[in-house]
């Protein structure tokens, strides 16, 4: 008779576990039965992780980068080009063009949103710029 004193839990297994674990199995020889049982992960959990990966819904998180920002009040003197103005009556830009946040990449990409968009969309953008 065996007598379990504790609750059973399921484990939560970081990006970076599941992936090392996946990439230990598609090494050359390697035993898939044998992963499995040194990381006490079952087959199927396993096996589900390495179609995610190479279905590509398993990936890891891009690394974070840090850039130089300048922050300037004077549109005239970034180095990225100004769009035509809307209001030329005006001596200053209109105010869609004052709360705006202008990017630009060192290959020279500019890119220019509105102050009140999103960190999703943004985050859209970047990668959509990166490719």
């Amino acid at each position: 008779m065996e007598i379990i004193t504790w609750v059973e839990r399921r484990r939560r297994w970081r990006l970076e576990e599941k992936l090392r674990i996946v990439a230990e199995v598609e090494r050359l020889g390697a035993s898939f039965a044998a992963v499995a049982r040194r990381h006490e992960v079952s087959r199927g959990l396993l096996w589900n992780w390495r179609q995610q990966v190479r279905r590509g819904t398993l990936i890891p998180e891009p690394m974070a980068m840090f850039t130089p920002v300048q922050i300037t009040s004077d549109l005239s003197s970034l180095d990225c080009p100004t769009p035509a103005r809307r209001d030329p009556a005006a001596g200053r830009p209109p105010a869609s063009e004052v709360s705006r946040i202008e990017i630009t990449l060192p290959d020279g990409t500019c890119i220019r949103v509105g102050a009140d968009v999103g960190l999703p969309a943004l985050r859209r953008v970047m990668a959509a710029v990166r490719r």
